[in-house]
């Protein structure tokens, strides 16, 4: 599962190879915390996806891993089973939205809201 770190500047998103070669990404995503505009928990992270995917991998209900395109820009999406997972709505950069499926979801929410220091959330 993908490593999120959040830093008191920028959010990195650590994909594992697996996840790498299933999104067909060989780097991983950086996100600054001034560009994140909303962060949401959901139970169900399957209706957050949007679009159509251009690179990566879906087995619906079962994992999606890569970038799905829109009609207003590019979500990056890792979504596994039916694990809770957190959507982050972005302002600038590359994706306008990640959906990341994650087991600390309300720690990573908490991390964001105190803008703590350097960190872990699997």
């Amino acid at each position: 599962m993908a490593q999120l770190r959040v830093h008191p500047d920028r959010i990195e998103v650590h994909l594992t190879p697996a996840e790498k070669s299933l999104s067909l990404r060989s780097a991983d995503i950086v996100i600054q915390r001034d560009d994140i505009r909303s962060a949401t928990i959901t139970d169900d992270p399957w209706v957050w996806i949007r679009g159509i995917r251009t690179r990566g991998t879906e087995l619906p209900l079962v994992v999606a891993v890569g970038a799905w395109k829109y009609h207003g820009g590019l979500d990056f999406v890792v979504v596994k089973g039916k694990r809770q997972a957190v959507v982050l709505e972005l302002a600038a950069g590359e994706f306008a939205r990640l959906i990341l499926s994650t087991n600390h979801s309300a720690a990573l929410i908490d991390r964001l809201k105190l803008g703590e220091t350097p960190g872990d959330a699997e």
